[in-house]
């Protein structure tokens, strides 16, 4: 069965694309959850719509942050997380918490996309986060402490 995926899918695709799935799988699964659609000649046509929107709307918001990327240099973040008595975090931090934390303190929404970290963070202290946006990169604190 052909859909048109309105989510990122993991082993199956990014947003937009048009994939050949199991019908199972469409119907049991990415269908219901709304992370697919059946694809035919209007949902193509809608779907490209949304496409072209979406590619402007993130240019626009490429451009916003590149205007704004200098105002995170010297920011200093501060989240309490729960930690061990070695300094071991229970939870990593994710790129999704720093931008909440950075959306909490009044700061630009910025998608975790932007956000360069290889792995989540897993212990107290400070760290430096950069983001990169296209070839400009901006450093901020992260000062993790135990709760």
């Amino acid at each position: 069965m052909k859909v048109i995926l309105l989510k990122d899918v993991k082993k199956v695709g990014k947003k937009f694309e048009v994939k050949d799935v199991a019908d199972g799988f469409a119907l049991n699964f990415l269908i219901p959850r709304k992370f697919a659609e059946v694809s035919n000649d209007s949902n193509t046509r809608k779907v490209e719509t949304l496409r072209v929107r979406d590619t402007a709307e993130k240019k626009i918001q490429e451009d916003l942050l590149m205007k704004n990327l200098k105002g995170l240099e010297g920011v200093t973040l501060e989240l309490k997380e729960n930690a061990n008595d070695k300094g071991h975090l229970f939870k990593g931090v994710h790129k999704e918490e720093i931008v909440a934390g950075l959306k909490k303190q009044g700061h630009l929404d910025i998608p975790s996309d932007y956000i360069v970290l290889e792995k989540p963070i897993k212990e107290v202290g400070e760290h430096t986060i950069e983001v990169k946006v296209q070839d400009k990169t901006a450093n901020f604190k992260l000062v993790i402490s135990a709760q």
